[in-house]
């Protein structure tokens, strides 16, 4: 091989780029003090776009395919070099590989919560979180505004200021939707879409786009989803009556289960109680049936008087009416601690605090003061 053959071939040049990272969005190919040579082949793959720059000056822009670098193809590095006739010489320039790909591995969160107005809560303060998707959508204007002459420029190095600038337009994003918090997770999809058009159009000017943007919870503090959860609960339980017979039945079986010592005692206790209920129950009278209805339409029913029943030595008395009870009183049967029951009342009760039966008790002073 001749000495010219040798130079020739060291001229001789391929430009490409073979991504092996999910993060580089800017590569600049490593000529340093080399020269391209005129006639070099210039690879650009899908999801790339190669720029050539002139002394800090952008001049063509390439977009995927296979070119044979001539000044007919290098028409604003042409202009620049004033190669006003052809040139076929090497020349020296810098080459940026733009990679246009979709970067999916973004995320975002609130550092701070956001203070909203809330319908239903008032002042409350909310936490979010999601992802997000940026894309070079302007070579040129990206290498201008963000990349400079950084030779790998990777998401991390922007990957913040887009964090920045997404909190920054959340808050008016969930302010101006106007939606009560309870029915954020409902519209998460519509907000978020909102905000992704709203951001691409903010870094328009920075050749960024962010083409996907998601929301993937957002969250109340502590003590307010404390609130609700208590609020559901007894929403769920319903009946707190009912759900306090069934706690108090499981607690019995669990005392059961557990024989000797506390569990015993528990056990006993509640069962006695229980028991006492039940007495109770048994021994109050059933209320009267309605009376049957009339065959024929004719006045109304006499009204009755009150058919009362009192408890005298353990034994129920009665029924009685006004003036059975004031025989009782006069004959010391009937005192205000007495127990006294009638249809309509849930349980027996001491006679002094009816007041039907309290005004037929003996009147006489309160009692002298102690001391």
């Amino acid at each position: 091989m001749g000495l010219m053959d040798k130079l020739r071939g060291e001229l001789v040049d391929i430009i490409e780029w073979l991504d092996d990272s999910r993060d580089t969005m800017v590569y600049r190919f490593p000529r340093y003090q080399n020269e391209i040579k005129m006639g070099a082949k210039l690879i650009v793959r899908e999801s790339q776009v190669a720029v050539f720059i002139n002394e800090g000056t952008v001049a063509d822009v390439f977009q995927p395919g296979t070119y044979t670098l001539q000044t007919q193809n290098m028409p604003i590095l042409t202009t620049l070099k004033g190669w006003k006739y052809g040139f076929d010489s090497p020349f020296k320039a810098e080459v940026y590989f733009v990679n246009t790909r979709q970067f999916t591995e973004l995320k975002w969160g609130t550092q701070n919560p956001i203070m909203l107005r809330d319908a239903d809560f008032g002042m409350v303060r909310v936490r979010a979180f999601g992802a997000f998707v940026a894309r070079v959508v302007d070579p040129a204007a990206f290498l201008r505004e963000l990349v400079g002459t950084d030779s790998q420029f990777k998401t991390d190095e922007v990957k913040e200021f887009l964090r920045q600038m997404i909190v920054g337009r959340l808050a008016g994003a969930l302010g101006h939707a106007q939606i009560a918090v309870l029915d954020l997770a409902a519209n998460q999809e519509q907000i978020a879409a909102r905000l992704a058009g709203t951001l691409t159009e903010e870094c328009a000017p920075m050749g960024i786009a962010i083409p996907k943007f998601i929301i993937e919870n957002v969250s109340l503090p502590p003590e307010v989803e404390e609130a609700m959860d208590k609020r559901t609960q007894m929403g769920v339980l319903g009946d707190l009556n009912k759900y306090t017979q069934f706690q108090t039945a499981n607690a019995i079986e669990d005392a059961a289960n557990n024989p000797g010592g506390t569990g015993e005692a528990l056990g006993l206790g509640l069962g006695v109680g229980l028991g006492q209920r039940a007495a109770a129950a048994l021994s109050t009278p059933a209320a009267a049936a309605p009376p049957p209805p009339a065959v024929a339409p004719g006045p109304p029913p006499l009204p009755t008087t009150a058919q009362w029943y009192i408890g005298v030595g353990g034994q129920q008395v009665g029924p009685l009416d006004t003036a059975g009870l004031q025989s009782n009183i006069a004959g010391g049967q009937l005192t205000g601690s007495t127990l006294v029951w009638r249809v309509g009342m849930g349980e027996w009760t001491a006679a002094s605090t009816v007041p039907e039966i309290a005004q037929l008790l003996p009147q006489g002073p309160p009692p002298l003061p102690q001391g």
